[in-house]
């Protein structure tokens, strides 16, 4: 297995094998890790599968191309796939090394058969990460969506958290952190104490800022803070539906008045000559309150599209008149 040997904040030296050194790198929180601007998000990587299972035709090139691209860090999980997303990573990183100073994000997940999700099955979600990426240490690993057990259930001895715990005092994780969607079922792990760093979704963007106060928690903790979902699943960043106009918002469909809503954002965006997408991108980007913002992609033009995004500057008279359009009407409740 090939170690992971994350950049650290006293490590600044992240060239080789021919990858670029990641530019705009930031202290990730008080972990002593290090983060870029954008974290690249391979929750559809691998799919669809091939006839044999395996990941999809391209997805070890993309995996190779985000391992090697701008940004440096890759977040995937545990059941992103239903592994396949793993398997491509580890298919490029033994194919061609992981770049040092590079780093894979994981998360572990519950049983899928059983929906167990304690310290037993957190120590083999671990282990199950590790065989598929070909590594023997993750620097970041998240508890992801504790959906199927309360926190009370997680925080109890033999719970997910001692397992998460036990991964850190091993030495075998650097940092580990909380990750899903609810802020109701994020809060408690945030004030627990227990954990490094936080990642969100979905609920702090240019439509939502309900994770605000969580994020705020979160930074008065010294964690460090994961924003994914800019985009909205693809509202914000022009994604139609099959009439032709944007739909959803968070895997939900969008309320005519957040439809609405977008629709004027985007003629803001168009009379300052930026995309909205950029904007959305620097929402998060920009923020004192994130560290890394996590997008989703799984085709290697969108590497660079993304890229193209973050590095848009966007005129300071653009905030001021999209505050002016007032508050966003958000469908999510949690």
């Amino acid at each position: 297995m090939t170690h992971d040997d994350t950049t650290h904040t006293d490590d600044t030296d992240t060239t080789t094998s021919g990858a670029p050194a990641p530019a705009d790198l930031r202290p990730l929180g008080s972990t002593g890790l290090l983060a870029s601007p954008v974290t690249v998000g391979t929750s559809g990587l691998g799919t669809p599968a091939s006839a044999d299972g395996s990941p999809g035709p391209g997805s070890t090139a993309f995996a190779t191309a985000a391992l090697r691209g701008p940004n440096l860090l890759v977040d995937t999980s545990n059941n992103y796939s239903d592994g396949r997303s793993e398997t491509a990573l580890g298919d490029a990183i033994r194919a061609s090394g992981l770049p040092a100073g590079r780093g894979v994000v994981t998360k572990a997940d519950q049983d899928p058969s059983t929906a167990v999700f304690d310290r037993d099955r957190v120590l083999r979600s671990f282990e199950e990460s590790l065989e598929r990426l070909g590594v023997d240490r993750i620097p970041i690993f998240h508890l992801h969506d504790p959906y199927s057990v309360s926190f009370a259930e997680a925080s109890a001895p033999g719970g997910a958290i001692e397992g998460m715990l036990a991964l850190k005092e091993q030495g075998v994780v650097d940092a580990i952190g909380i990750a899903a969607g609810p802020l109701s079922v994020m809060l408690p792990y945030v004030l627990s104490g227990a954990f490094d760093v936080v990642l969100t979704h979905n609920r702090f963007t240019l439509v939502d800022r309900s994770a605000t106060a969580l994020l705020e928690e979160a930074r008065s903790r010294g964690m460090g803070v994961f924003n994914a979902a800019p985009f909205g699943g693809g509202l914000l960043a022009g994604r139609r539906g099959t009439d032709g106009k944007p739909s959803t918002y968070a895997y939900q469909a969008g309320s005519p008045e957040l439809l609405a809503w977008v629709a004027l954002a985007d003629e803001v965006a168009a009379r300052h000559g930026i995309p909205l997408a950029a904007a959305a991108l620097a929402f998060s980007t920009r923020s004192e309150l994130v560290d890394s913002t996590v997008v989703g992609m799984n085709r290697l033009e969108r590497l660079e599209q993304v890229e193209v995004l973050r590095t848009t500057t966007i005129p300071e008279d653009f905030w001021t008149d999209l505050d002016a359009l007032g508050t966003p009407p958000s469908t999510l409740t949690d």
